[in-house]
């Protein structure tokens, strides 16, 4: 299993005051009232367009990428939505790592936990498919509240940053696997744990194949779902949770065991879970984090498309 960053008085060192007084500040900002977090974060993320140019920029190519048939004015419309949310999913940060389960349990409805009941009946691990939404920390907090399991997560380069979302995030959940390391992850799924696996980022050119991401057919795709659902066998079972309009909440919605995941290759394997992943993604697209440089990686010879 991967060794987690424990706390240590280093993190207590004059250089991280400044970080420490930001965290103290989002503290006190999430005790406010949820629909009072609520247009506080839709407002934070409209600022932020004016602030974030790149960002913004990179958010607005993938979407003309992913959806080149959308009209143009439904394509801003989306962008403007996608800032408000990336507001929120700040603070929703804030309020995954620092709420107590109690003010959590108050904000959302489950539906579709008898998927991961009958997952469990059958003596099945859970390949658990969370998506990159904006809202993934307290997705994550949310789902481990409901049916414990283990977080798969990259390490920050930040100790105490690395520290503190470790901390975080497992005040609902078992523990947490390093990204690279399948072959914790392959066990935990063969002992019957669940696993929340993201397959959605660009991992580059050694760790990807590529293959169709919505309108964009060359997309780099992790490689990893292949060995993790050809290995341990276990149930795919995508997730998401869905901020409700008007600061009335979230749905965390569970989604049926996906039973046709093919496992003759690698191609097939990642083909299958992009549809996956846009399935959801179409339910929610404003609440995606389409921020990040998803096509960075591109085969051989074909033009950058940032």
């Amino acid at each position: 299993m991967t060794q987690l960053p424990q706390f240590s008085r280093d993190l207590l060192h004059p250089r991280y005051w400044l970080l420490w007084l930001g965290i103290g500040l989002l503290y006190l900002v999430v005790l406010l009232p949820y629909p009072v977090l609520y247009h506080l974060g839709c407002g934070l993320g409209r600022l932020s367009m004016r602030f974030m140019k790149r960002r913004a920029a990179i958010a607005q190519r993938n979407i003309e990428l992913c959806f080149p048939q959308m009209p143009p004015a439904e394509r801003d419309a989306l962008l403007k939505r996608n800032f408000e949310s990336v507001g929120m999913g700040f603070l929703e940060t804030g309020i995954a790592w620092f709420w107590p389960d109690w003010r959590v349990r108050k904000w959302f409805t489950g539906i579709g936990d008898e998927h991961i009941q009958q997952a469990k009946r059958e003596q099945k691990g859970i390949l658990l498919i969370g998506m990159h939404f904006l809202s993934l920390e307290l997705g994550a907090r949310m789902f481990g509240m409901l049916n414990p399991g283990i977080g798969v997560y990259r390490p920050n380069d930040n100790p105490l940053i690395d520290w503190l979302q470790i901390w975080g995030r497992m005040r609902s959940n078992k523990s947490m696997i390093d990204r690279r390391d399948l072959k914790g992850m392959i066990r935990a799924l063969k002992a019957g744990e669940i696993i929340w696996y993201a397959p959605d980022h660009d991992y580059g050119p050694k760790s990807s194949v590529f293959v169709p991401f919505f309108a964009v057919p060359d997309a780099a795709s992790t490689k990893g779902s292949y060995m993790l659902v050809r290995t341990a066998r276990p149930a795919v079972i995508p997730f998401l949770p869905r901020r409700l309009p008007h600061g009335k909440g979230y749905e965390l919605i569970v989604l049926p065991n996906v039973e046709d995941v093919p496992t003759d290759n690698e191609e097939a394997t990642a083909k299958r879970m992009n549809q996956i992943v846009e399935e959801a993604v179409l339910m929610a697209p404003e609440q995606y984090m389409w921020l990040h440089r998803r096509f960075k990686t591109r085969p051989p010879g074909k033009e950058k498309l940032y």
